[in-house]
């Protein structure tokens, strides 16, 4: 069995999570290791794919709308030093009926926290978009400084900065840790034992598999199924800006 050298921090997996904590920990010096199954934003992962919807509005749920602000300004700030244009402020508009209760929290939260938004009625949203069909809606709240990121491109430019910093990149399928306690080492399938100080686990929906005594009767992902609608050639109807995120 091969010994792998020590590292500070190995982290398992390399999505958004894995990618972005190993990025953090790479600017401050620490001696960071990711493995990763399938490779950086493979289209297994959640974080995969070609874009992701970045929003503040989370009802009530506040903590939410505070990460995705923070969130969205660290994206920008990578973005800037690559000089890649890797998220697209389309705006987000939410739709909704009348007196909706999750819209009404949600424009608290964003009048607390500074987020630039809007508050449109029925005429305004048919004034805007004429080619959205507006049945059953009466409201719309817009926030304009939302929208998407090119995600599988932006997790890879999080990856390629991480190992810019010093941190390392290995594929590699992780085998569940032994014990009950604190893990000090794991093994690859292919026999490899690799050490550090600590472990980060951003595993995603595979957690429960890592961990299955643990989180087997914790986790359980959910299939969501994406559609792709075709529009007429040349169309700008449905683009940003004559349309936002939805």
């Amino acid at each position: 069995m091969t010994v792998a050298a020590p590292y500070d921090v190995v982290v398992v997996g390399a999505g958004v999570f894995g990618a972005w904590t190993a990025l953090h920990l790479a600017k401050r010096r620490q001696r960071v290791l990711m493995i990763e199954a399938y490779g950086p934003a493979h289209s297994r992962a959640s974080s995969g794919g070609e874009t992701r919807i970045i929003r503040m509005s989370y009802g009530a749920d506040e903590i939410y709308t505070r990460w995705s602000q923070d969130s969205l300004r660290q994206w920008k700030e990578l973005f800037a030093k690559v000089d890649e244009r890797l998220f697209q402020q389309t705006g987000v508009l939410w739709l909704a009926e009348q007196d909706d209760s999750r819209l009404q929290a949600s424009m608290a939260v964003l009048r607390r926290y500074g987020v630039k938004h809007e508050t449109l009625k029925r005429p305004e949203l048919k004034k805007r978009y004429p080619q959205v069909n507006f049945d059953g809606v009466t409201q719309g709240l817009f926030e304009t400084e939302s929208g998407v990121l090119l995600a599988r491109r932006a997790v890879s430019c999080a990856v390629q900065c991480a190992l810019q910093h010093g941190a390392q990149l290995q594929i590699a399928q992780v085998l569940s840790p032994r014990g009950t306690k604190r893990v000090e080492f794991i093994e690859t399938s292919m026999g490899v034992r690799i050490s550090a100080r600590d472990f980060v686990f951003a595993c995603g929906p595979w957690l429960g598999k890592v961990f299955p005594q643990l989180l087997a009767d914790r986790i359980f992902p959910s299939r969501q199924e994406v559609f792709f609608f075709g529009i007429p050639p040349a169309d700008t109807r449905f683009a940003p800006p004559a349309l936002p995120t939805p």
